[in-house]
């Protein structure tokens, strides 16, 4: 019988279905909405034709109590899921909706480390999209506009609330869209490359998560950072899901 794999996020819940071969038989994401557990336990359907259902996420412990019958970390989801599709991955980068993290592999793609930003929500998912929409730009154009910028302006706040009003002063000032829109982009990106050096890096890095689906990010994360090895997966925001499906098929009787 299939499993399902539930990754219920700040901004997002993801969905894996694997037949008991481990062939993903169908994946979704939808925006978690005002009542995530709703929505999610909407997303599963008819859960009786499931072996088992996995949560993984934010909003886990909440499935466990309403409809899934096991539950496994966001750490150790995200390394099962990148290993599966990426199996020379040593490091996963994720950048949710509310927190970032990376995660160290060892040869056998077990987690040996990991290090996840502070509860600030600088540099995630959510900082992008609150930047974004000050700069009056979609995040599929933000990317774009900081590519065709010219000149170089370092965004000092990294805090949510300050970084906006920075934001909107800058654009008072009369600077560039673009170039602001750098700024936001290079704030995010040199944070992250502080919990990558903090935790050490080992190639093959994997970056997951809803900020690696920005058109342009993962190219331009790459190139800041000096890793020529970033790998994306064709749907960033399914990895977790995946990684708690597969969680749930080498569990007994799956």
């Amino acid at each position: 019988m299939a499993v399902l794999g539930i990754d219920i996020g700040s901004r997002t819940i993801a969905t894996v279905v694997l037949n008991g071969r481990g062939e993903m038989q169908s994946a979704a994401v939808a925006d978690s909405g005002p009542r995530p557990l709703e929505q999610a336990r909407g997303m599963t359907g008819d859960r009786h034709i499931f072996r088992r259902i996995v949560a993984t996420g934010y909003g886990r412990h909440g499935a466990r109590a309403g409809f899934a019958t096991g539950l496994v970390t966001e750490i150790k989801a995200h390394a099962l899921g990148a290993r599966h599709l990426f199996p020379a991955c040593r490091t996963v980068l994720d950048i949710g909706g509310q927190d970032s993290k990376v995660i160290r592999l060892d040869e056998a793609g077990r987690v040996a480390d990991f290090i996840m930003n502070d509860r600030c929500a600088a540099g995630t998912g959510k900082f992008l999209e609150i930047m974004a929409r000050g700069l009056g730009l979609s995040l599929n154009e933000i990317v774009a506009a900081a590519e065709a910028a010219d000149g170089d302006i370092t965004l000092n706040s990294m805090c949510t609330v300050f970084a906006e009003s920075e934001v909107v002063s800058l654009l008072a000032d009369d600077r560039p869209v673009g170039a602001v829109a750098r700024a936001v982009l290079n704030s995010i990106c040199d944070r992250t490359l502080n919990l990558l050096h903090r935790l050490g890096t080992e190639p093959a890095v994997v970056f997951t998560g809803g900020v690696a689906a920005v058109p342009g990010l993962s190219a331009y994360f790459a190139r800041r950072m000096n890793l020529p090895d970033l790998l994306v997966p064709e749907r960033p925001q399914l990895v977790g899901a995946l990684g708690a499906a597969l969680y749930g098929l080498k569990q007994p009787g799956a």
